[in-house]
């Protein structure tokens, strides 16, 4: 009976009811995100996942292109004075919260505040600053002791922390401590209501969002919302994501597994492309505060050991296409990139690394691998690092957890017997790898240094060296010099470069690839 109603109101209205209902329903995008959204402070960490959500919610100052130029985007207007040492920004006017509240300098002066106790562009610029401070509601000064050429690049760098700008009352939380209300003024508005970690996080299209008029380029121009709503639908298994792609299920998965995507490749419905041409770099990060790690010769025995062959069949399988040995800690086939002092980084000799950890002193100190298990880069890394360390006769503590837990532990700077840890797998985008400005992994400067806290004062050397060269060759110079030093001292271990693939359904157009998923211009059939 009930069917039969339908029937009829259908056809009374001349077939015209559903196709309006249908025209009048929010276009849902549902996207596979590279990780679960487990806490969602973009200053407060460092973790892809969490940089990729707050692009949605967040608007930045400027705004980095696929040619890394950095370009205004709520920023209006900047001038520098002649001596380098003032610059005066205008943001754009009517720039909204979500919340309904204008942004103002305050709120812009506040969230660097914030910004630039995280951020090792932001630390250089607290060293040279004298004042930082509005003028009136849309202007605001940075006044600095020396000149900072790279200002611009430092305000719209895609790295994370970004210049996220927050309310005022929001980016006074302070930095070391997470944020509990996420209200920005980017494009789309986090709903928080829906937030169930390890299952869904949902965004919202924001409709007094004011996007720029020039076309879209990674992080700069107009970033025009043609989805009213995403789902990020958390699948850490891979089998199951391929499965929900394949039905129709979700619409576009970041980080489809390599031994998928064959099957993938053979649908109809779905297209699949390389996600980034600038790659990522693999990384086993290592703990300098603590033993083993805080001995440099323990450090350079494992480099001896490494194979990144190993690491890289692991990750990509047997496709040589997608991956490159890495003799230094650069992006590949970019203008700045060198292999000076990469020669331990081939050595590959488990004895020659058994030798160098008996000098070492190793006492045999149980190195507490933190290993997410819901990545697959971040798994198949670490099970190589297990077999690998214990080769060279090292004691294994493997914790198997998942990517938010290493996100909290890792910056957690006790022993690792104390709820500490000796290393962790992550990589890092090719694109913040291409030179020292927004490479935070290659930083050594102690305390104020990524997770690990390297304390190497030549790698400092050479990253100021780099800040301070007058041109490319400068540039060049200082390059080497820095790939030599943070391989000798081991800053870290890259264990390779690879390249990875998204994929789609192809009712979704505008997919384009990127260090990020590029969601503005995306629309659905």
């Amino acid at each position: 009976m009930k069917s039969a109603t339908g029937a009829g109101l259908a056809a009374a209205s001349g077939g015209l009811a559903m196709p309006a209902l249908a025209q009048g329903a929010p276009k849902t995008l549902r996207f596979v995100p590279q990780a679960n959204l487990a806490n969602f402070d973009p200053i407060w960490g460092t973790q892809y996942v969490v940089r990729n959500a707050a692009l949605l919610v967040w608007d930045t100052l400027y705004g980095v292109d696929s040619k890394f130029v950095p370009k205004r985007q709520m920023v209006e207007s900047e001038e520098v004075s002649a001596d380098g040492l003032t610059w005066t920004f205008k943001l754009r006017s009517g720039l909204k919260f979500h919340d309904g509240a204008p942004v103002t300098s305050k709120d812009v002066v506040a969230s660097l505040v914030r910004w630039s106790a995280r951020d090792p562009m932001g630390l250089m610029l607290r060293a040279i600053q004298v004042e930082l401070t509005p003028v009136d509601d849309l202007t605001w000064k940075w006044v600095l002791k020396a000149p900072f050429p790279k200002m611009l690049l430092a305000l719209g760098k895609n790295n994370a922390p970004c210049t996220f700008v927050m309310p005022e009352r929001i980016a006074k939380t302070d930095p070391f401590q997470q944020i509990t209300e996420y209200i920005g003024s980017g494009p789309m508005k986090f709903v928080r209501s829906e937030w169930v970690p390890g299952a869904k996080a949902v965004f919202e299209k924001f409709a007094d969002y004011k996007p720029r008029d020039e076309p879209a380029d990674w992080m700069a121009g107009g970033k025009k919302m043609l989805v009213d709503r995403i789902e990020w639908v958390i699948m850490p298994d891979a089998a199951t994501a391929a499965a929900a792609l394949q039905s129709g299920e979700v619409d576009w998965w970041e980080t489809p597994l390599a031994d998928l995507v064959p099957v993938l490749k053979g649908n109809k419905d779905i297209s699949v492309d390389i996600g980034d041409p600038l790659g990522n770099i693999g990384a086993f990060r290592m703990n300098h505060l603590h033993p083993p790690f805080n001995n440099l010769k323990v450090r350079q025995a494992v480099a001896t050991a490494l194979n990144q062959e190993d690491y890289m069949r692991a990750l990509v399988g047997d496709d040589d296409k997608l991956w490159k040995s890495l003799p230094g800690f650069f992006t590949p086939d970019t203008p700045l990139y060198t292999e000076e002092g990469g020669e331990m980084f081939k050595k590959k000799s488990v004895a020659e690394a058994k030798k160098l950890l008996a000098e070492s002193g190793y006492k045999g100190e149980p190195v507490t691998c933190v290993v997410a298990q819901d990545m697959a880069a971040t798994k198949s890394m670490g099970d190589v690092t297990a077999e690998l360390l214990k080769s060279i006769g090292m004691n294994v503590d493997f914790v198997a957890t998942d990517w938010g837990t290493v996100g909290s532990r890792r910056a957690q700077k006790t022993a690792p017997g104390q709820g500490g840890w000796s290393m962790f797998h992550t990589w890092h985008a090719g694109a913040d790898c291409v030179n020292p400005a927004s490479y935070t992994a290659i930083r050594a400067n102690g305390e104020k240094a990524w997770f690990g806290w390297p304390d190497v004062p030549t790698v400092e050397e050479q990253v100021t060296a780099w800040f301070n060269a007058k041109d490319i060759a400068g540039e060049k110079q200082a390059m080497g010099k820095l790939n030599k030093a943070a391989v000798e001292n081991v800053v870290y271990l890259p264990t390779g470069f690879y390249l990875g693939y998204q994929a789609w359904r192809k009712n979704v157009s505008g997919v384009t690839s990127g260090p990020f998923p590029v969601v503005w211009g995306v629309s659905k059939a």
